[in-house]
């Protein structure tokens, strides 16, 4: 990771060793499969995580009650439920300002929600234009800005590039339209 990437990594998320009194007992956890791993690796070797980390292990009622709970929380079947089981312990729910069922399912409805609208793109209607933007707003106020680096892990574009950025150039709010569409 570059400076860059750590001064990113500083803003949004905390040092494990600031998160809990007892840092090793949360490693063992990691290790175990009740927690999720560390999102980043600061340069320096500082495991960094989300400052909520343990907050759904709190709401399930302790680590060991976390994955069943998990797996309660309205997926679509079970087998989503374990595919998201499996992608939150691995600490790459780097995208989601808090990483809760609900954001990652809110997240992915509302990809599926803008491709769709990508599909049959209507530039030139301001309501198609003010509809798109809504939900490019709905999805960053769940998403983290992202950096360089997880561009490189990720092997590409994060969804914040696809989805937020590019969307927003292709199709700028606000833009002048034509006088029949006013």
């Amino acid at each position: 990771m570059t400076s860059a990437d750590d001064e990113y990594v500083d803003q949004h998320f905390v040092p494990l060793t600031d998160l809990s009194a007892d840092p090793e007992w949360v490693r063992a956890e990691m290790v175990a499969g009740r927690v999720p791993l560390p999102s980043y690796l600061r340069s320096d070797g500082v495991e960094m995580v989300p400052s909520d980390l343990l907050s759904l292990a709190e709401e399930a009622g302790g680590t060991s009650e976390l994955a069943e709970w998990f797996g309660r929380q309205s997926w679509p079947d079970e087998a989503t439920a374990a595919e998201e089981w499996e992608s939150y312990l691995s600490g790459q729910y780097v995208c989601l300002r808090s990483v809760t069922p609900r954001n990652i399912q809110r997240k992915g409805d509302l990809v599926s929600a803008i491709k769709t609208e990508l599909e049959q793109p209507q530039p030139d209607s301001r309501a198609w234009v003010e509809r798109l933007h809504g939900l490019v707003d709905a999805l960053e106020s769940v998403e983290l800005p992202f950096t360089d680096y997880d561009r490189l892990r990720f092997a590409g574009p994060v969804s914040r590039d696809t989805y937020i950025d590019q969307v927003r150039a292709k199709y700028p709010a606000g833009q002048s339209l034509p006088a029949a569409v006013r």
